[in-house]
């Protein structure tokens, strides 16, 4: 049952970078709650933070790898996504690696939308 409940919100997740990679405004506001909030390197982001970068030409390469996937369940509407991502930007040579903690919240129509996300840079030689 763990290992299909974890697939379930990877493929979430990994909807929410396709959505990133593609450019695909509407794909990546269905999967994110109006009150959606983004603690990133560079600072806060709220889900209207995030939607600007839609405006550019997608900042993500189509090639990215998550994986070390870990659930907390929280409640039985609420569920935390813990994983690495290792990805790369368009204007950026390197791929870089990264823990991101994504937390998903049952809708009443049964429908998952991410309500928080927390990215922290991985290290050389981290593995959590």
């Amino acid at each position: 049952m763990t290992a299909d409940k974890i697939a379930f919100f990877v493929a979430l997740e990994t909807r929410v970078w396709q959505a990133l990679t593609l450019g695909d405004k509407q794909a990546y506001l269905a999967l994110l709650a109006p009150e959606f909030l983004g603690v990133y390197p560079s600072g806060f982001a709220s889900l209207a933070k995030n939607l600007s970068t839609f405006e550019q030409a997608p900042g993500f390469a189509p090639s990215y790898v998550l994986s070390e996937a870990r659930i907390m369940d929280l409640s039985p509407s609420l569920v935390m996504l813990s994983y690495r991502a290792v990805f790369q930007r368009v204007d950026d040579a390197q791929a870089k690696a990264m823990y991101v903690s994504s937390l998903w919240r049952r809708q009443e129509d049964e429908k998952w939308v991410n309500v928080f996300s927390q990215d922290s840079l991985a290290h050389a030689g981290t593995n959590g």
